[in-house]
């Protein structure tokens, strides 16, 4: 069985883990899903992740992070997705919470925050957003 938006079953999984109360979780593996989930670990998100490639299926296993027993990440949620692609310019990359969340952009340079895209002049599809 095939999966329709792989994007959305790594943020689900993150949310659901973090709901459970769980320290990890894993999942299979892809280069959007790592430079995803590199975005969040760089950005403090998340705990750490790594992979493991033994078994042929390269497995994402991803620590959770917690603060005072509350998860750090409060809103994760999808934003481009396969029915409906969102794409932005550099000027008009949405910002959350007045620029104390996360906009994960993918762009021709790479999987980025919207800060980085700002930064370096540069557009692209808006992937999630997380606070």
């Amino acid at each position: 069985m095939s999966m329709t938006d792989p994007i959305a079953d790594l943020l689900t999984r993150i949310r659901n883990g973090q709901a459970a109360g769980k320290s990890e979780v894993r999942l299979a593996s892809s280069k959007i899903k790592t430079s995803i989930v590199q975005v969040l670990k760089d950005e403090g998100y998340i705990a750490d992740y790594h992979l493991d490639a033994e078994s042929g299926k390269p497995t994402l296993t991803i620590g959770l992070k917690y603060y005072e027993g509350r998860p750090v990440i409060d809103r994760l949620e999808r934003v481009s997705r396969p029915g409906l692609r969102i794409y932005r310019g550099k000027d008009e990359l949405p910002k959350v919470l007045g620029g104390m969340g996360t906009v994960i952009v993918s762009t021709p340079k790479g999987v980025m925050t919207d800060r980085q895209a700002r930064s370096i002049g540069q557009g692209g599809e808006v992937l999630c957003i997380v606070a």
